[in-house]
């Protein structure tokens, strides 16, 4: 059972009375989304991938990883420079080139990540940086990424919080929905009971402090000039200088109201 649930700025998102989350169609909740997938920029990219990598190897570097969504490959790249066996699956949403390094040693596969049964699972990493948001169905991502793992491995999954106070603060300016396919926001306690309900155990569920720094000043400038941007608000270079300039104002308030916080991190282990 689901029930609309309407938030600032002329938009509309289905709260999913049994699982928890947010789903999202965009004839109810345009939100001014740009063309294509991605509207980050470069070098905030960059930043953004080296803090994630630095959470995800804090207890050290797994000797088997696997990605899911790798995109360019580039998390890929800094785990195969420090020793691992790296392997993902893309449906190449993003359409862009992938790392050749990774491509010529990785075992790249094209696809959902449904479409891995069969491999052995004897990875000691699998992992998603903003993944699931876009899939169609997300307990049978999470659960074949349950089956790619080892006993005793780790699955770890970034994706935007739909239970911060930005969804509140911002509306339908919000960033994470500037992103046509982002159709679903999970809750905190939504993700757990995904992960829960396939079979990981060990669950918990982080807010992350330093992901996704500039979502504050990207969505305040969607809030003040609203309207179509086909490239995404982070094409403007004002934006991005805001955004920089925004950094200490938002670590601040992210350390005092972690619900400010736009990310969560899955952290869990198959049995």
């Amino acid at each position: 059972m689901v029930r609309g649930q309407a938030i600032r700025g002329g938009c509309v998102v289905e709260r999913c009375e049994r699982c928890g989350h947010l789903e999202r169609d965009l004839e109810r909740c345009p939100a001014d989304h740009r063309d294509l997938a991605y509207g980050g920029e470069p070098t905030l990219d960059r930043i953004r991938l080296g803090l994630t990598y630095r959470e995800l190897v804090r207890d050290g570097v797994p000797g088997r990883v696997f990605e899911v969504g790798y995109g360019s490959g580039s998390m890929l790249r800094r785990f195969l420079d420090d020793g691992a066996r790296v392997a993902g699956v893309d449906p190449d949403q993003l359409g862009i080139g992938v790392d050749e390094v990774v491509r010529e040693r990785g075992d790249l596969r094209v696809g959902g990540i449904e479409d891995t049964s069969g491999l052995p699972g004897d990875q000691d990493l699998v992992y998603g940086i903003h993944v699931l948001e876009h899939v169609v169905d997300p307990h049978a991502a999470l659960r074949s990424s349950l089956e790619l793992l080892r006993p005793g491995g780790t699955g770890s999954f970034l994706t935007p919080a739909g239970d911060s106070s930005g969804v509140e603060r911002y509306g339908a300016a919000w960033w994470m929905l500037e992103d046509p396919t982002h159709v679903r926001f999970f809750t905190a306690d939504s993700l757990a009971r995904a992960a829960e309900a396939v079979g990981f155990v060990d669950v918990e569920v982080r807010r992350l402090l330093l992901d996704s720094l500039s979502v504050d000043a990207a969505s305040l400038a969607r809030a003040v000039r609203p309207g179509p941007r086909p490239r995404g608000v982070l094409a403007s270079r004002a934006v991005l200088a805001g955004a920089v300039a925004s950094i200490p104002v938002v670590l601040a308030e992210r350390a005092l109201r972690p619900r400010s916080r736009p990310t969560l991190q899955l952290l869990a282990r198959r049995p």
